[in-house]
This record gives C-alpha cells, structure tokens and sequence, in this order.
C-alpha cells in the first residue's frame, strides 16, 4: 500500500522540481543580425524592461548567418522549459519562407505572433566617395557607372534587398546587390568606401548621416520622416516608391500559449512605458505597442501586402 504512494509522492516531488526549474530559466531573446543593428537594438531596450517586470533574467542573443533564418530554425526547435521568442522582421518571416524551397521552418505553423513592437522605413545612402548629393544625381551616376552599381544590404533576402531591387528597376540600373551579416559590417564598409551604395532601415543609416560620415538620399516613408524631415522621400526625389517594415516578437509553438500570451500583455506594457517610447526614439525609431491581436491582423494585412511582392521579383537565393 504505501509503496504507490511512494510512487506518486515521488513524482509529484520530481514535476514540481521540473516546474521549478522551468520557471527560473531565463527567457531568451534570439536575434538572428549583429549587435549594433536596428532589431538589436530593439531586443535590447525591451530586454531590459521585461526583466524588470519578470523579475528573472532575459538575455539576448545574436544567431547570425543565413539572413536572419538560423536564429527562427533556432527558436522554433526550443524545448518548453527553456523558454524563448524571436525578434523578427519580414526577411525572416515573410520573405524567406517564400523564396527558399526549405528556410527550416514554416512562419505561420511554427510560429505563434506574440507582439508588434516597432515599425520602419528604408533608406539610401552613399559613400563619401560618391559625388552624389541627390537621387536623381545618384541614378544618373550609376548609369555612367554601371561597374560601381553594387548595394550593400545588410542581409541578403532582407527588405532592403528588396526594396534595392526595387529602386534599381525603378531607376533602370542593373544592379549587384552585396549582402553582409547585419548593419554594423555593412555601415564600416559604406563610411570606409569599399561599398559605394548601401540600403538599409532609415534609422540605422541617421546616426552615421548626422555625423558627416554618409549621406542619405532619400527616405522610403509616403512622407518625410520627423526623424529628420529634411531628407525627401524616394517619390520627391523622381522614383515613386515607397515601403515599411517591423520588428515583432513571435513565440514558438513548444511555448504554451498562456505563456506566451501572458508575454504578449508584459511587452505591451513594456512598450506603453513612457521610459521606453523615449529610448526608442532616442535611438532614432518607431516604437509601437500592439496586442496579440493587433499583432495577428497587422501580419495578416502585411503579408497580403507583400507576398505578391516577393513572388513577382522572381527572387532567387
């Protein structure tokens, strides 16, 4: 008789210890760019909100490599009691899963939309070494310079991949696009020159423009940005285009979903903090505080959006 109740008092001891060790495991932020970028940035400043309100650590980390698609391959092979969520932007969760014939994961399947917490624009800039000053100077340049006509991108099959292909067909401009393991390698070789044209999100170009060392030529928001609103749009300047992106936080499938919905609630709050909206916008961004549902409907719009997008450009890694 008391040997089953040996049994059960065992277990329940070995369940609860499992819980235990669960619940203080630190939850992981996976980024799939290098420090320095705009989605790093991002993790970082609610990383540090959200442990505050956990009361249990959060650590980001960067898994480079591939365009951003190690670090969802990563995420979505997270066991439950290691708990993780994924900052991704339309590269990962839109585009790859579209133009790899395998990316390693299915974005809708794997995936569970926990949060939208920051919204962009693109932008142009060039090199010292350019003598350009605006768009249309610039595309009359790469066209006598067709041997120079290589943008860098800060990952390939990232949306500023894109949306370079998409200004250099505008422009008539057959151009190569260079891609690089996130915006920091690829801001060192624009300032040093070894890149002449580089796209990028228009808040990671700022800081680097404002300090005299690139230029922007344009901006790819409908309107002038208030980051700067002395930059024209890509329309102003003779091409008429224009495109956003996102940062948003995804949960994987092996996360219960009232853990995740409970993270979705904390990063709401987290980005409603007036301390928070000033450091984002202090680092030159957009920050947005979205619900789960909000969430959910913004990526069901957004990939309607795109989706054709993508698929007419006949991309191909």
């Amino acid at each position: 008789m008391w040997k089953p109740l040996a049994s059960v008092f065992t277990a329940v001891l070995a369940l609860s210890a499992t819980l235990a060790q669960a619940q203080e495991a630190p939850l992981r932020i996976i980024v799939g760019y290098a420090p320095g970028g705009s989605s790093d940035r991002v993790a970082r400043i609610v990383a540090d909100k959200l442990q505050a309100k956990l009361g249990s650590p959060v650590i980001v980390e960067n898994r480079t490599g591939a365009g951003g698609r190690l670090s969802a391959q990563a995420v979505k092979s997270a066991p439950a009691n290691q708990p993780a969520l994924l900052l991704a932007n339309p590269a990962v969760m839109l585009v790859a899963p579209l133009v790899f014939p395998d990316a390693g994961y299915d974005a809708e399947r794997d995936f569970r939309p926990v949060s939208h917490v920051n919204s962009y624009e693109f932008g142009v800039a060039v090199s010292s070494a350019v003598p350009v000053r605006e768009l249309p100077h610039l595309v009359a340049w790469l066209r006598a310079n067709p041997d120079k006509a290589n943008f860098g991108v800060p990952a390939t099959g990232s949306l500023p991949h894109f949306f370079g292909l998409m200004v250099g067909d505008a422009a008539k401009v057959s151009a190569e696009v260079v891609g690089y393991r996130g915006s920091a390698p690829l801001l060192n070789d624009l300032i040093g020159g070894q890149v002449p044209v580089a796209f990028d999100t228009f808040d990671t170009l700022l800081p680097q423009h404002e300090a005299g060392k690139i230029r922007i030529l344009a901006v790819s928001s409908a309107k002038r940005s208030p980051l700067d609103a002395k930059i024209p749009t890509f329309k102003e300047g003779g091409l008429d285009l224009a495109a956003t992106g996102w940062n948003t936080f995804f949960a994987p499938m092996s996360m219960p979903k009232a853990q995740a919905e409970r993270l979705a609630g904390l990063i709401h709050e987290v980005m409603k903090d007036p301390d928070t909206r000033r450091k984002f916008e202090a680092a030159k961004m957009e920050p947005v505080a979205s619900s789960m549902a909000q969430t959910e409907a913004m990526l069901k719009a957004y990939r309607a959006q795109w989706a054709p997008v993508v698929q007419r450009s006949g991309f191909k890694p």
